[in-house]
Parts: structure tokens; sequence; C-alpha cells
């Protein structure tokens, strides 16, 4: 049996924080596994929330600082994980910050530089892992489907309420995955407004009205009636759904329409998917907001499962983990049949601090 000790570093849209989480892989009779150990959520300093959030209005050169500079954060909180928990590593998998995310024409980018994290740690790091395969004529997205397909078969679908909400079907064979929608990228800036991170359990929303006429003019956004590969970044957040949102209605109308326009879509998409009702298994902060779960379970017949703590906050550090480890094994980590690309792809840059 081959084992491989990792640790998955995952910074999501939504801007909550930076997400740590170490594992052990190991492969036995054609099949991977994976063991939970130490994890760790690290919030945001309100400068570090700030300077991600404008980073695409940087100029280069302040691009390229923060760059650095996110990387070296990285870095010292990393190191700071394996030494107070005295882990084994042998790869790093990190995702960094996404920025500019624009396949369509050819590029994608992730704040965080991987070097510093290696000389940081003195580990081998994994990073990068989108741009290989935009680079193929893919979206670079989803990357986590690979690692519903080896670890998470037993579900019929994988869905993430991440600051975006995206799915996966099926095993290696017959796999399908991409974005849904925007969900806490969307509503933690509308609660932020009121000092609050997030709508706990949903309950400012729970309180609000629907507005009919928002929610169709959401539900029909181009977006949503696309087919094949497809993936969303902050970029078609700002040109398309803000500018949906400048209507006058109040905050908790305007979380109502959102939590009834995310499961009108993910319900849709459960629908759509001609899979036989099973199980779904349900991850990201978003499994969080019961008001958001409740409307969900009542748009499908699939049934809804939200795992442990640990599953739900770290599943996709888990699986930044595992893109790692096969990275570093020289194994194809990004399916092309799920981003549109040419082909698979061994992705990600390696560096080597040891």
């Amino acid at each position: 049996m081959e084992k491989y000790c990792a640790i998955g570093v995952m910074s999501g849209t939504s801007l909550d924080g930076l997400d740590i989480a170490y594992a052990e892989f190991s492969y036995d009779n054609h099949k991977w596994n994976y063991v939970f150990g130490e994890f760790e959520e690290l919030s945001y300093s309100k400068d570090w929330q700030k300077r991600l959030a404008e980073a695409t209005k940087f100029t280069a050169e302040e691009f390229v600082k923060s760059h650095v500079e996110f990387g070296h954060l990285m870095g010292e909180k990393i190191n700071s994980f394996i030494n107070n928990n005295n882990l084994p590593v042998d790869v790093i998998g990190v995702h960094g910050h996404t920025t500019f995310h624009q396949p369509q024409l050819g590029f994608t980018s992730q704040i965080g530089d991987g070097s510093a994290v290696a000389s940081i740690t003195n580990k081998l790091v994994a990073c990068d892992f989108r741009s290989m395969d935009v680079a193929r004529g893919g979206q670079g997205a989803p990357l986590v489907p690979i690692g519903d397909a080896l670890l998470f078969a037993d579900y019929t679908a994988r869905l993430n309420l991440g600051g975006f909400s995206n799915i996966s079907f099926g095993g290696l064979d017959d796999i399908s995955a991409f974005d849904i929608c925007p969900v806490n990228i969307v509503m933690n800036e509308i609660t932020r407004k009121r000092g609050l991170e997030y709508d706990e359990n949903g309950k400012i929303a729970r309180g609000g009205q629907v507005n009919e006429e928002l929610l169709y003019q959401l539900n029909q956004l181009e977006f949503y009636h696309q087919t094949g590969p497809k993936s969303l970044g902050r970029e078609w957040v700002d040109e398309y759904f803000w500018p949906c949102l400048s209507t006058q209605i109040s905050d908790e109308d305007l979380l109502r329409t959102l939590v009834e326009h995310i499961s009108d879509q993910i319900g849709n998409t459960l629908a759509s998917s001609k899979r036989n009702p099973g199980k779904v298994l349900v991850t990201g902060g978003g499994a969080y907001n019961t008001f958001l779960i409740e409307r969900i379970k009542a748009k499908t017949t699939f049934e809804i499962v939200i795992p442990e703590t640990i599953l739900v906050e770290m599943k996709e550090a888990l699986i930044f983990a595992f893109l790692g480890v096969l990275r570093m094994l020289d194994q194809p980590n990004i399916l092309n049949n799920v981003t549109g690309a040419k082909r698979a792809s061994i992705s990600g840059a390696l560096y080597n601090g040891a």
C-alpha cells in the first residue's frame, strides 16, 4: 500500500479566510482512500480581506507585490501549522486566491507565490493548478471533480456551496461537473454592510420576501442556459449579476430572493442531470445556511446529505492536498471532459523548498 502525507490550502472567493488541512492518502487495491488529520481555519485581517477583494484593480506593480506578500503570508501560516502539529509532509497543494478568471480570453490567475511558500516551509509545493488546462483550451475549472470521483464515489452528486456553487456527478467513466451560480460571494458582501461576515443560518433571508421581478431577471441570465463546460469568476458577477441587484429593495428581501434564486438553479441542475435521485454530498460554508438548505430540499427529490463539520469546511482543502499528491506522482489531476480542454492535464507548478 502506498501512503502520502499532504497539506491542502484553499482561499475561497467569498473572502472568509484561509483553510489548511492535513490528510494521509493511501492507494490500495486500485482505490484511493484518505484520513483527515489536523485542520485550521484562519480569518483574514481587514487589510488582507480588502487587498484580495480589490486585487483586480491594482497596478501591475501592486499586483506582483501582493502576489509575493500573500505567498509569504500563506507560507508562514502553513509553516506554523506544520510545526505546531509536528506533521510529516510530502507535498503541499496550494490553490491561492483567484483574482482574474477569464478562460474565454485564455487566462486565469491565482494570487499567492508558490516559491515563497516553498522557501518558508522547506517542502515540495504544488500550485497554479488552473493555467495548464486554460492553455489547452479548457475552463481551468472545476478542479475538484477528480477528487470527487476518486474519494467520494459513493454519492450520486457532490455539491459545494462556497463563493460559487459547483457540482459534480458520477465517477471517472461518466463524470460531469460545472459551476452553477454565485452564492457567498454575493450574499456575504450584502451582510458585510451590516457588519456581519455572513447571514447565520439564513436568519436575515428568512425574514424577507421574494422579489418576483428580480428573481425572474436573475434566472434569465444567459450563463444558466449554456450547456457544456462552464465556470464562473468574480468578473462575471461584477458585469452581469451585481447590476441586476441595483433595484431599491431591503437587504432582507434581497437575501431572500437570492436564496430562492440559488435553490432554483440547484434544483434545476439536479432535475436536468437525468440521474436517478440519490445522495448529494453538500459542503462549503453555505451548508450551514439552514434556510438555503431547506429551500434546496424543497426543490429536489435527491437526498441532501450534510456530513461532519470537518468535511463541510475542509473538503476543498482536502482535494487540493490530493491534487498535490497526484502532481507529485506525475498523474493526471485535471479532467478535460469537465473543463473542455483538448486533453487531461498533469497540472500545477512545482517548487521544491528542500
